[in-house]
């Protein structure tokens, strides 16, 4: 695989990567004491985790044993355990569960299978993105994962207009998952790693699916999905047993514990956005390129906040959009201004750092429309010099989701 071929090469170019301190580009500053905690935590420090402040929870950015470039290219070789408990996990139940949250997303929901999932959004009535979410459709409710920064806005949102269609008769309801953690193996042998716990074959799972099953003989849901663009699943585990099943998957000797630090950059390769820095409220789901959450039958009825705003967009265009960059010289980092080759500020970089996998700088950010095409040659503002940069497609590191 690529990463194995430039490990090698790339462990000098990037060996700052693993030691210099990141927290600034992930983390606000925050008090140990006013952090909440994961079911993991205890976990995390016996086994070296360095912990930093992230959405109000102390998580680990990295471990003793293995820094940030070498989770990274574990994952992409083998299999990686990510905690993501501090995410938001709420069930959505009643007849009217699916109705209701079709006015706040832009999937269709009332034709989505049985033990499906799609990747959505909660729109504003600007039109703006609330957040991104991860919906999955099981025979009584529907399963939401959504950001953990986002936790307390889109409780905020969904109680509202909840308030409002029980007011007016609608049968739904909103529960709270917080008895569960919720843990990501990710690579190309997690499949393997998790079929020792789970007795059955995963083979027939597909990707974006979801289902109810004993791990260990432990009751969890299960959802072939991801953040980083490997095969992988995402498994939601009563906390009681969160360490029991964390610790027998990584009994297995392909698979290590990774922190937010790989998860960055992993995701930065897989060109997937990270809210607040490459998705948020004032920006549509045209203009970051997620015109294809929006299901056929809802650009036809609308029927979700924005979409007066959101629809036309589609036909009519936009004045800016999401692009992938690949930047030479030193990194581009979320806010360096984006300029067209006359000198003109034509757009902002939102995430970027160096690619393990590729040896060259990415970045992704916003540009004028006009100068989003592959190819097209720009410039981008670093420590005060004019680094030469190129619209490059993404995902930067070609996706390896089950088929």
């Amino acid at each position: 695989m690529l990463c194995s071929k430039i490990q090698a090469r790339s462990s000098a170019w990037f060996g700052s990567l693993s030691t210099r301190p990141l927290t600034k580009r992930f983390y606000a500053a925050a008090s140990e004491e006013a952090l909440k905690k994961t079911g993991l935590y205890d976990f995390h420090v016996q086994h070296g985790g360095k912990m930093v402040p992230f959405a109000g929870y102390s998580m680990p950015v990295q471990y003793a044993n293995m820094g940030m470039l070498a989770s990274h290219h574990h994952t992409r070789e083998k299999a990686s355990i990510f905690d993501v408990s501090h995410m938001l996990q709420t069930r959505v139940v009643g007849k009217d569960r699916q109705k209701f949250f079709e006015t706040l997303v832009v999937a269709d929901l009332q034709n989505l299978p049985e033990g499906q999932g799609t990747l959505s959004v909660f729109t504003n009535e600007q039109g703006g993105i609330i957040d991104d979410t991860i919906i999955m459709q099981q025979k009584d409710h529907l399963y939401v994962v959504s950001n953990a920064a986002c936790a307390d806005k889109d409780l905020a949102h969904i109680r509202k207009h909840l308030a409002n269609f029980q007011n007016q008769g609608g049968d739904v309801d909103l529960h709270v998952i917080d008895d569960h953690s919720l843990i990501a193996i990710q690579g190309p042998k997690a499949a393997a790693a998790l079929q020792e716990l789970v007795g059955k074959d995963l083979d027939d799972f597909g990707f974006m699916h979801g289902r109810f099953m004993e791990v260990a003989n432990v009751p969890c849901h299960i959802a072939r999905s991801g953040y980083t663009g490997e095969d992988g699943f995402e498994l939601s585990v009563p906390t009681s047993e969160i360490v029991n099943i964390t610790a027998k998957l990584l009994a297995n000797p392909d698979v290590e514990l990774a922190g937010l630090g790989a998860r960055d950059s992993l995701r930065l390769e897989a060109g997937l956005c990270l809210y607040g820095n490459d998705l948020d409220d004032t920006t549509t789901p045209v203009e970051a390129g997620l015109t294809w959450t929006i299901a056929k039958s809802r650009r036809a009825t609308g029927g979700f906040l924005g979409a007066e705003h959101i629809l036309p967009q589609i036909k009519g265009g936009v004045s800016r959009r999401r692009i992938g960059l690949v930047v030479e010289g030193s990194p581009a980092r979320a806010g360096a201004e984006i300029l067209s080759k006359d000198g003109e500020v034509i757009g902002k970089v939102t995430s970027g750092c160096p690619s393990p996998c590729l040896k060259k700088n990415i970045a992704m950010g916003y540009v004028k429309n006009g100068f989003h095409k592959k190819g097209t040659e720009l410039n981008v503002k670093v420590r005060n010099k004019s680094n030469n940069a190129i619209i490059t497609k993404m995902p930067f590191v070609e996706a390896h989701y089950h088929k």
